[in-house]
């Protein structure tokens, strides 16, 4: 399914239309030339959820971001309008994905003819907003390209996949290729992360503080046959033979630090791999 993110991925990965954050082919970025320029012919667009762009590092005043040691020239996220601030010059959205919160700010273009079929967000619509990270006195903002209504809500779980794929790919290597990543520690996409905790099934790092419930329910996810749409919490219950509040608690734990994800309900998970 095209969701309208661009050409085919640059990561390595097969298939999909995500367009991977990548424009013309580049997975290098936008870089400084020697003089001091930019290769504009490496701009980026890459999904990402808004908490990794306020853990983004800036290296030095009008530099272009970096997420997980790579550029960012141009993000694109989805998220609720929590608020709506309508001034003189420009309107305020106050954005929120569920990993943290950002301003996407509009500026009104006074020259431009209006438009009365143009889309102006509401408070509560989910909107998919493309366009480039600022900061001002310390704050950062988006300053948007574009910014379109969500009317498939696939295009959610879509989009934090492929966030999700390109994190990988930065932070493993492309598929295929162990240990082949810039960064295997650190913060995650959707919460703050801890690597340093026991190891999980295959491989992965469980963060620190997890309970044994939680451990053991991922174990059994990881170690379960299970076909493309998962196992239901009562399923898992029945075979674990504990409570399905338990299951319940423990999963929102596991999707929330992007163990685990929701597929055809919210009461059916898979494991992220």
């Amino acid at each position: 399914m095209d969701y309208g993110y661009g050409g085919n991925t640059s990561y390595g990965a097969q298939g999909g239309a995500d367009g991977g954050g990548f424009l013309g082919g580049s997975q290098a970025g936008s870089q400084d030339t020697p003089g001091g320029g930019k290769k504009y012919g490496q701009d980026t667009l890459r999904p990402v959820t808004i908490k990794q762009l306020l853990d983004a590092t800036i290296p030095y005043p009008d530099a272009d971001p970096k997420i997980d040691d790579a550029s960012l020239t141009q993000a694109h996220f989805i998220g609720q309008v929590r608020q709506v601030s309508p001034q003189a010059t420009n309107t305020t959205y106050k954005v929120d994905d569920g990993t943290a919160v950002i301003d996407v700010k509009q500026w009104v273009d006074s020259d431009a003819a209006v438009d009365d079929e143009k889309y102006v967000p509401k408070e509560g619509d989910y909107v998919h907003v493309y366009g480039k990270l600022k900061e001002f006195n310390g704050k950062r903002h988006i300053g948007p390209q574009a910014i379109r209504p969500v009317t498939d809500f696939n295009e959610i779980n879509y989009h934090l996949l492929s966030a999700t794929a390109v994190h990988l790919y930065f932070a493993r290597g492309p598929p295929g290729q162990a240990n082949g990543g810039v960064k295997s520690e650190g913060d995650g996409l959707f919460v703050d992360g801890n690597a340093g905790g026991p190891n999980g099934v295959g491989g992965r790092k469980l963060p620190a503080g997890m309970s044994a419930m939680t451990k053991r329910i991922y174990e059994f996810l990881q170690n379960s046959p299970q076909n493309n749409e998962g196992l239901h919490v009562h399923d898992i219950a029945r075979q674990l033979n504990v409570p399905s509040n338990e299951v319940f608690k423990s999963g929102d734990e596991l999707i929330l630090q992007g163990f685990i994800y929701t597929t055809i309900d919210d009461e059916t998970w898979a494991v992220l791999e």
